[in-house]
């Protein structure tokens, strides 16, 4: 806990390189493409409330939002009990989730206010990569996930990405949602498109996001939205 906090206030981890290396959000320093397209994206005031247990971290998250850019700070909730009475009214245009809310409280929260607020994006800090949990938080309704040890400028760059339309991935998560969508009956009535299959076994082979955009012959914001779309057939499937 104690590194994962200095992290955070220091803003730099020079060890992390994503989840399987292939973390979308890492890649947005990295890809002048993507940096391109979130350049394009015209500041609206995305407005954020945080939920975070550790008063500090909650504290270091909301300064970094708070004067950025194109957002705005709604909240800074430090209990699940306060983000579940006061975020239907903030109806904030992403949620983020720290990573220290107790036991499986983040999946909890999203489960039951993702009915409530649709059209927020909710978005989970992890402290470590723990691919289950990231798979039921999509499934929960997540759109999005981050290592906590994100650098501030990354974490910005993937709020707007995530606000735009499109989400992260890993490979390990690739490989999880293909699982489910080929094993389990109950994802038949949201059944991937032949492309959002084949994007996803690139993935899940090691493949990064750029060299999908080239096998399938898309953008890469392209690549980002056919996540999003399977992101929210897996969450339909588990009883949105």
């Amino acid at each position: 806990m104690k590194s994962q906090e200095n992290a955070l206030q220091t803003g730099f981890s020079p060890t992390f390189h994503g989840l399987d290396g292939i973390l979308l959000a890492s890649e947005v320093s990295q890809n002048r493409k993507l940096v391109s397209m979130l350049r394009r994206i015209q500041p609206a005031g995305i407005s954020v409330s945080i939920v975070e247990n550790d008063p500090g971290i909650g504290q270091m998250l909301s300064d970094w939002i708070r004067p950025a850019n194109g957002f705005s700070l709604i909240n800074f909730h430090s209990t699940t009990d306060s983000a579940l009475t006061s975020l239907p009214n903030e109806k904030p245009s992403i949620a983020l989730i720290g990573p220290n809310l107790p036991g499986r409280g983040d999946i909890a929260l999203i489960r039951r206010l993702k009915p409530l607020l649709q059209q927020t994006q909710f978005v989970i800090l992890l402290g470590d990569e723990d691919s289950d949990r990231i798979f039921d938080a999509l499934a929960a309704g997540a759109t999005g996930y981050l290592p906590a040890q994100t650098p501030r400028a990354e974490m910005l760059a993937a709020l707007k990405l995530i606000h735009a339309g499109g989400s992260p991935i890993s490979s390990a998560i690739a490989s999880k949602l293909l699982q489910s969508f080929q094993h389990q009956s109950r994802l038949s009535a949201a059944e991937l498109s032949p492309r959002e299959s084949r994007l996803l076994r690139l993935l899940a082979g090691g493949s990064s996001c750029d060299d999908v955009a080239h096998s399938l012959n898309i953008s890469l914001p392209m690549v980002s939205t056919y996540i999003r779309s399977t992101y929210e057939k897996l969450h339909s499937a588990h009883g949105r």
